[in-house]
């Protein structure tokens, strides 16, 4: 196998889906090496089997909004390897949701999945409908209408999603239900679930938890405590509220958190009554926090970077002032969140550096624990 030129196969195939291609164009190199002492792996061709989605359902949904207009959104589902166990993966609600997305996301689940030794496959898939600014009875009729298109190709020994960006408690609340409605069964078809109906303990806080509990080992292997660290935090969801939460708890003084339209940063650091604020309202300025509008905080001072936005939001120059700044540890809360040259200016520079699906992985692995007490 040259991974080059499955690339740019690759690329010829699918030319308009570039974060699909970068995250193949991650991989492979990593793992060419390994693969070529295998010659029966190339005459099964699995490299291609490996970087080509199983399968791909594309469906539109049509809902009703709360003036009785009727709206029309696309959605999808993206099983891309069950080699090892189940489809696994979030859905996502988002405006910038298309097929290239959602490719990547369901490759990179798939290693992920694979990584955390439970047997679960990969996939991934959701809408370009945004839950942002709509009623609750809005989400709701969405919701029910994404699951009846959805509903024909999961199952609990099939395909299991669970939520991701936009998909929260409240979402897979809504399409469990409608699930339930369709098929007149209770399974464990969907995580992320309120405990009262099958969820587990410390799902919220799983995978925001997790990247923290990352970070902390990797600064071991320094012998460096991460008591008293300044941190910089991306996002302002579910990842970001939790790995700010952890870092609160183990000492650390979290100094930012961002969404799409820009960042707060706090030089007193963000307090746990500031971040409870944050969990109600979203970066709202709050005593000493200033708001930064249409940027991104990775050009402030601080010791460790937590990216748990959104794919591709460290590039190389907010990477070199990170490294410049005396950051001395970059754990990825969110899905290839760090271009491919920002990650070799992390690696060049010999700072603590771990990708998404290691440092992530931690919401995963709990949902693999909901999947088998549901299953018992």
């Amino acid at each position: 196998m040259n991974a080059a030129k499955v690339v740019e196969t690759l690329k010829q195939r699918f030319p308009n889906e570039p974060e699909y291609i970068q995250a193949v164009s991650q991989v492979l190199p990593t793992i060419e090496e390994e693969y070529n002492k295998h010659p029966e792996f190339e005459k099964a061709n699995l490299i291609e089997r490996l970087c080509i989605p199983d399968r791909i359902c594309e469906f539109r949904i049509t809902w009703v909004d709360d003036k009785g207009n009727v709206q029309t959104n696309m959605g999808y589902r993206i099983q891309h390897n069950n080699a090892i166990g189940p489809y696994k993966g979030g859905l996502r609600y988002h405006k910038s949701v298309n097929l290239g997305i959602l490719k990547f996301l369901a490759f990179e689940q798939t290693f992920k999945n694979s990584l955390t030794t439970l047997p679960m496959g990969g996939a991934k898939g959701g809408s370009d409908f945004s839950p942002r600014g709509k009623s609750d009875a809005e989400v709701m009729r969405f919701c029910q209408a994404f699951m009846n298109e959805l509903y024909r190709v999961i199952g609990p020994d099939e395909d299991v999603p669970a939520g991701d960006i936009g998909v929260g408690g409240r979402e897979v609340g809504y399409l469990f239900g409608q699930y339930k409605k369709l098929t007149h069964q209770f399974q464990g078809v969907l995580t992320g679930k309120g405990i009262p109906f099958g969820g587990s303990l410390i799902r919220p806080e799983a995978t925001g938890y997790g990247t923290v509990y990352f970070l902390t080992s990797m600064l071991a292997t320094r012998n460096i405590d991460i008591k008293g660290k300044k941190v910089l935090i991306s996002g302002a969801g579910n990842v970001a509220q939790y790995a700010a939460e952890k870092c609160l708890q183990l000492g650390a003084i979290p100094m930012t958190m961002s969404d799409s339209d820009g960042y707060i940063f706090d030089p007193d650091g963000i307090d746990r009554a500031k971040l409870d604020y944050i969990m109600e309202l979203k970066n709202v300025e709050r005593g000493t926090a200033k708001y930064y509008e249409g940027k991104r905080p990775w050009y402030e001072k601080a010791d460790i970077a937590l990216p748990c936005a959104t794919q591709n939001e460290i590039n190389g120059d907010e990477a070199a002032a990170l490294v410049k700044n005396g950051v001395i540890a970059v754990a990825e809360g969110a899905n290839m969140p760090s271009l491919p040259e920002a990650i070799k200016i992390f690696q060049d520079a010999k700072i603590l550096y771990s990708p998404g699906k290691a440092s992530n992985a931690g919401g995963v692995s709990v949902s693999g624990l909901e999947m088998s007490q549901n299953s018992g």
